[in-house]
């Protein structure tokens, strides 16, 4: 790399538009999208999808709700014309969705595209050429602007000459042009030459035709390509030209900023937005139609596609394309809805039981930390929200014990266990399993036999004074079996009674609660009792869970009593 005065690259040229108006622009509406995912599905892939991996896809790209689908490149490879042939002969388009077909302005390769078109019923036909100052220099061998925008204006005759036959056997066909590399080529050029396509097209506001503007490749920061779009769109207008084109974006990702491009661009007044599932395409990328839909959804905007199930899409994706989703992708990600930090997993828990609350509504606003979108609308469960290790916190843990397995644990316990796992985790270095997490809940909290064992009890209200409870109780002292006695208020004071008879009381009950765990008649209840001991006032909390509440809550009292001892 050069540093100090780099003078390998040079900054790429801005548009003069100091009285930009998209800044202040919203967006209120979601674009029309167009799937461009069947032919990079050749182009990108190291390994392309054969005919039957396309019909899947196709039939993917239906389900959720695209309405143009670009099918492919049919002149260029007989995989993608044998594709579109069996989607028009086995009738497997919807009466509702268009097939786009990509082709450069050359004869021989207009005539094969609109051969593999025969007997649709609604087709687009993407004509493009290169118009880049770079692609005229290079690819052309110094071509002049005049010959350049000479195949533009030859293709399109030739592509409306061909439409002229289709639509008198039935196919209605649209017309798409692209001056590739669109965000490279002075504005002005650019203009000129989409002109003169629109002047032998001659589209009318009730039948436009589409104009794609392409980053084809990303070289400036995504206000520029605003900058270009409100300038393109306002001269279509100063010449009476903007009802008759429908703007479209197809942004690649070299900056990684492809996202950001689109959506100011749309807010600069573009209509149409072309893009694959999860951004593949070539080099970086295209963009990822998922992420700028859900993006809308996000802010009150119906995308009109469906990724409610996103996983799905996710690994039919993965499967079709032999590509992965990383897992801090948007929204798809395996761990996008996860939450690691202790102070992000305790804000979650808090935003997810308050819409678990008494007045909460399904529809109400999404107000959770650190959650954008609800997970369950796009097909993840909140349980997969909060993953335990070493770095996680209190609240974490806690949420993973209560969503998984319904122990909802007093809040001054969290500390104590939210600890406890975080050694765990980090003696083995990595994350825990909710189950791994419940063994360990329960090594702390319920398999602790010794010193004291509670085998069997019997409690009833004494019949001189119903207010007191007489307790016998079946126990096991360091193994060997014995029986206490105790009275008291309620059967956990009466056995806390029949142990001091014993000489082993030691410590105060601070704390009891209880609840049930799930529905039903078989619910069992768990029991939760905080101790102090005396010596040196240390609390220890200890848990039971039972079919009976009432021996879940003596249970708690003997976990707290051994975890406390010896020194109880």
């Amino acid at each position: 790399m050069q540093h100090g005065s780099i003078t390998k690259y040079r900054p790429v040229p801005h548009v003069a538009l100091p009285d930009r108006t998209w800044p202040d622009q919203t967006h209120t509406r979601a674009p029309i999208w167009c799937s461009v995912d069947l032919r990079d599905g050749n182009q990108a892939l190291a390994t392309p999808m054969n005919v039957e991996e396309k019909l899947e896809y196709f039939a993917l790209l239906v389900r959720l709700g695209f309405k143009e689908i670009e099918v492919g490149f049919p002149s260029a490879s007989d995989i993608e014309f044998a594709f579109i042939r069996r989607l028009i002969d086995e009738n497997r388009i919807p009466d509702d969705v268009w097939i786009q077909v990509l082709t450069q302005a050359r004869e021989h390769l207009i005539r094969r595209t609109y051969e593999s078109l025969r007997g649709a019923k609604h087709a687009i036909v993407h004509l493009y050429n290169s118009t880049s100052a770079l692609q005229r220099k290079i690819t052309f061998g110094d071509a002049t602007k005049q010959q350049i925008k000479d195949i533009a204006v030859s293709g399109t005759k030739l592509v409306k000459e061909l439409a002229i036959g289709m639509e008198a056997a039935g196919t209605r066909v649209r017309f798409e042009y692209s001056p590739e590399s669109f965000t490279d080529t002075e504005t002005d050029y650019a203009l000129d030459v989409c002109e003169a396509v629109m002047d032998i097209w001659q589209p009318t506001a009730k039948d436009p035709m589409i104009m794609n503007l392409p980053a084809t490749v990303e070289y400036f920061t995504p206000n520029v390509h605003a900058d270009q779009i409100e300038w393109f769109c306002r001269e279509l207008k100063k010449h009476d030209r903007r009802e008759k084109v429908l703007v479209s974006l197809h942004t690649h990702n070299d900056r990684g900023t492809g996202i950001a491009a689109t959506e100011l661009a749309l807010l600069a007044g573009a209509d149409r937005v072309e893009g694959t599932l999860f951004g593949n395409g070539e080099r970086t990328g295209n963009l990822d139609i998922v992420t700028v839909a859900l993006n809308l959804y996000t802010q009150g905007i119906d995308p009109n596609l469906d990724f409610s199930d996103l996983q799905y899409v996710r690994s039919t994706y993965e499967r079709l394309t032999r590509m992965e989703v990383p897992a801090r992708w948007q929204y798809a990600g395996d761990l996008v809805f996860t939450a690691f930090s202790g102070s992000h997993q305790d804000a979650i828990k808090k935003g997810m039981d308050r819409r678990r609350g008494a007045h909460a509504k399904p529809f109400d606003h999404w107000e959770v930390p650190y959650l954008p979108i609800d997970p369950q609308d796009v097909g993840r469960t909140y349980e997969a929200i909060i993953r335990i290790n070493s770095q996680s916190g209190k609240g974490g843990v806690a949420y993973i014990l209560q969503t998984e397995f319904g122990l909802d644990l007093p809040k001054a316990m969290h500390p104590e266990i939210g600890t406890a796992i975080n050694v765990a985790a980090d003696k083995l270095a990595r994350e825990l399993t909710p189950q791994e997490i419940k063994s360990l809940f329960d090594g702390i909290y319920l398999r602790k036999p010794e010193p004291l064992c509670l085998l069997d009890y019997d409690v009833h209200a004494d019949p001189a004074n119903k207010q007191q409870f007489n307790l016998i109780a079946k126990i096991k002292w360091n193994g060997v079996e014995r029986e206490l006695k105790g009275t008291g208020n309620g059967p956990i004071n009466a056995f806390v009674q029949a142990m001091n008879s014993q000489g082993w009381k030691n410590f105060h009950v601070l704390d009891y609660r209880s609840h049930a765990i799930g529905i039903g008649s078989a619910t069992e209840s768990a029991a939760y009792v905080l101790i102090e001991r005396s010596g040196d006032s240390k609390k220890f909390w200890g848990c039971g869970i039972d079919t009976n509440i009432e021996q879940a809550g003596l249970l708690a009292l003997v976990s707290a009593f051994n975890r406390a001892w010896p020194n109880v």
